[in-house]
């Protein structure tokens, strides 16, 4: 396949079904609309707190659907945003994913978090979570 190729367009499509499909399972729902809340919401908190190149750098590893997906809205002059603890990272990601609160919310960072150990090398990884305060780092190492 080339990148000129549309079916790179196709491919993505089906990576990102697969993703969502995964996540669903992770969160014990088949909403995959919910999946995809949870996902956009995890990545936006994530690629918010990360800084621009290892957020870069992650974004690379991302399906084409999901990568665009993690950068909508992105200022990266923003970044990295101040969220140093479990409590703000969890409030942030509920807000952007109109979830009831901050349980609901750590089941979804959970969940992302071993669907991109499932996709993501393990290096890269180790890169976000190296950049991460230690009280952060344990949420995506669930």
């Amino acid at each position: 396949m080339r990148d000129g190729d549309p079916s790179i367009i196709e491919h993505s499509v089906e990576k990102t079904h697969i993703w969502l499909k995964e996540l669903a399972a992770e969160l014990g729902d088949s909403d995959r609309q919910y999946a995809y809340r949870a996902l956009r919401a995890v990545l936006h908190t994530l690629r918010d707190r990360l800084t621009v190149e290892v957020a870069a750098k992650l974004g690379a590893q991302l399906p084409v659907l999901v990568r665009g997906i993690y950068y909508e809205d992105w200022r990266p002059s923003r970044t990295p945003l101040p969220i140093h603890d479990v409590d703000a990272f969890l409030a942030h990601v509920a807000a952007e994913g109109h979830m009831a609160g901050e349980t609901e919310a750590s089941l979804a960072v959970t969940a992302v978090a071993r669907v991109l150990r499932e996709h993501v090398s393990a290096g890269e990884i180790d890169d976000v979570l190296a950049i991460l305060p230690a009280k952060l780092r344990v949420l995506v190492e669930a």
